[in-house]
């Protein structure tokens, strides 16, 4: 019993220390109060983060877009892209850090982020247990907001995902303990102001793009003091936003009702704690082709960061197939970056050549294998598109 004793009061202590770093988190997001104003920057600085495995492949292809697209703006000055490297898992490893100090100093210089996927080790994994590169990164560069959308016209389907990026069981996933042998505890998070301001930026999207749906979803039945304050401060939120439906639903449910026909044409608008919306959003992207078609969007009121939904693909190195490689998720993040900071015109004329060449054309076809286009000819296409339809 002693022992027990001595086992609880060290749990205790390290709880003591976790719950202190996230009391100072609560009070931190309080003080950033204003989103920045890209209009007002003399010189956009877009970081170009190419992760590992096919991360660096399908990066690059979409950083020579852009910059297709925004020739004229990096001609005058008004656009800058920013290489940055470091954030492989060979180097991640070798530093014992989920960002090395370096290459956050670097994601720091940029306002916004084109990131590729990174490999996060798993038990069993010839890496340290460091951290989730993306979780580090929405927490250091307070991303707070991971927005997702799926459209598939004809089936019906036109859903925006507002995913809480930086609390629930992922704010602390990494520091969970070991009691003993034979026992093991994590924890999850949420704080007022984590759930309010997701919960407010799903409303003003579903404001100002005209949709008439808000739906929450949690597990508030069982988990009932996180879930349940994400659940009553979103209802509260809503409650300022007469014109728009609110609904809730468990994350059970609303996963079987994704593919009920009859029901899934309802959803518009999707607000969700981090775990579930992880979830969930890789489900919705299969609609619309799989996780490899669907890109994010990380937003926060200083920094933004864009990327694709899915891993880094090491079979796919590891097999030398890289340059076939599927940039279309990457470039389906470049459209919501391009929209962020305000070149809408560009932005649209990406989503449309992408709808062409993934939907309607195919004239070439991304297999990750040699019977498929390579990742850089299918960015010739797109480039070839957007120059045939604006012409």
């Amino acid at each position: 019993m002693a022992d027990d004793a001595k086992i609880i009061d060290e749990a205790v202590e390290k709880f003591r220390a976790l719950m202190e770093s996230q009391l100072a988190r609560a009070k931190k997001i309080k003080e950033d109060k204003d989103f920045t104003d890209y209009d007002a920057l003399d010189t956009i600085v877009i970081g170009i983060c190419g992760g590992d495995g096919i991360g660096p492949i399908i990066t690059k292809e979409s950083e020579r877009v852009l910059a297709f697209l925004l020739k004229d703006e990096v001609a005058s000055g008004k656009v800058k892209f920013k290489e940055i490297d470091g954030l492989t898992i060979e180097n991640r490893a070798a530093c014992n850090k989920a960002i090395p100090d370096d290459v956050l100093a670097e994601l720091k210089k940029c306002h916004v982020i084109l990131k590729g996927p990174t490999t996060t080790p798993r038990a069993g994994d010839p890496w340290p247990n460091v951290e989730s590169a993306n979780v580090a990164m929405r927490k250091e560069l307070d991303l707070f907001a991971n927005m997702r959308p799926v459209k598939v016209p004809e089936q019906g389907i036109d859903w925006t995902f507002f995913r809480e990026n930086t609390e629930g069981g992922y704010a602390i996933g990494s520091y969970g303990l070991n009691i003993t042998d034979d026992l093991a505890v994590d924890f999850t998070v949420a704080t007022q102001e984590g759930c309010e301001r997701i919960a407010r930026l799903a409303y003003e999207y579903a404001k100002k793009n005209n949709k008439g749906k808000v739906s929450i979803i949690t597990k508030a039945n069982i988990i009932k003091t996180t879930d349940g304050k994400f659940l009553k401060t979103a209802q509260k939120i809503g409650e300022e936003y007469p014109d728009i439906v609110t609904d809730d639903w468990y994350v059970d449910i609303t996963t079987a009702k994704l593919i009920d026909p009859a029901r899934r044409k309802d959803f518009k608008v999707f607000v969700l704690p981090n775990l579930y919306g992880d979830i969930i959003t890789d489900e919705a992207a299969e609609f619309q082709g799989g996780v490899g078609t669907a890109g994010s969007a990380n937003i926060g009121k200083k920094y933004a960061m864009f990327e694709a939904v899915h891993g880094s693909a090491p079979r796919m190195i590891k097999e030398g197939r890289g340059q076939y490689a599927d940039p279309c998720s990457m470039l389906r993040a470049s459209v919501m970056l391009l929209s962020h900071i305000g070149f809408q015109k560009q932005a649209n004329a990406l989503e449309a050549a992408l709808d062409k060449c993934m939907l309607e054309e195919k004239k070439l076809v991304i297999t990750g294998r040699s019977d498929g286009c390579t990742c850089s000819e299918f960015g010739d296409y797109v480039m070839e598109t957007i120059t045939e339809m604006t012409k």
